[in-house]
């Protein structure tokens, strides 16, 4: 049997799982302009993917460093979901408009 498919998927479903509650913690502490270090790692993981013999690890970390780009636009959309009152403000940032 071939599970290769299968580990895939299981690393995308995990991968959303995971960097929902990184781009909801990133933002109430850092802001949007955290952007940059998802941009990095998920540069960094997508030449190393490159760089991998074995397919599913390969995957896995192209799949990995994709979420990591994704959540740069995550971050600004829990931007706007705090501003509509969607998710608290951090009350210690002065930076919202």
């Amino acid at each position: 049997m071939n599970f290769t498919g299968i580990i895939i998927g299981v690393t995308s479903f995990l991968s959303i799982g995971v960097f929902h509650p990184i781009v909801i913690k990133a933002e109430y502490y850092f802001s949007k302009r955290v952007w940059p270090v998802f941009a990095i790692v998920g540069a960094i993981l997508l030449i190393i993917s490159t760089q991998l013999v074995n397919v599913v690890a390969g995957a896995a970390l192209a799949v990995i460093g994709m979420s990591c780009f994704w959540s740069i636009h995550e971050l600004y959309e829990q931007e706007e979901r705090v501003r509509k009152g969607w998710f608290p403000k951090n009350p210690k940032r002065k930076d919202y408009t």
